[in-house]
């Protein structure tokens, strides 16, 4: 069984800092559940591109309102606590926030927690993520 307590990631290496955002992953590859698990704060006023190439990810608002935007189809979401999105096709997308969001965040394949966003807004593919 993994217990692991939000506050006391947020102190330590699990919390990862970025422009305009901050990422506390609670589940890593190395906890072998075949998924990461992230707490993820979108700073209010900010708007992120975004393009996970390699990494399917599902998100849902605990609180915060936002928006996000298919950059494909040019078609925009209203985010708010309760709403959940699932980036199934890989969708290059923008996330605006409003306020500050506090999202859930899941990856498949999991995140090993050394990732940073490549230029083109994407995670480096899981059998290269040591080395990104």
């Amino acid at each position: 069984m993994i217990v692991r307590n939000l506050n006391d990631a947020r102190k330590g290496e699990r919390l990862v800092n970025s422009n305009g955002w901050d990422s506390t992953r609670l589940l890593l590859a190395g906890d072998n559940m075949g998924f990461s698990f992230h707490i993820t704060r979108i700073h209010a006023g900010t708007s992120h591109e975004f393009h996970y190439k390699h990494h399917f990810e599902s998100v849902y608002c605990i609180s915060g309102n936002g928006e996000i935007e298919d950059l494909a189809t040019g078609e925009v979401h209203q985010i708010e606590p309760g709403v959940m999105y699932a980036l199934n096709l890989n969708d290059k997308h923008r996330l605006t926030a409003r306020d500050e969001m506090v999202m859930a965040c899941c990856f498949n394949p999991p995140v090993t927690g050394t990732e940073v966003h490549r230029e083109d807004g994407s995670y480096a593919p899981a059998e290269l993520a040591e080395t990104a």
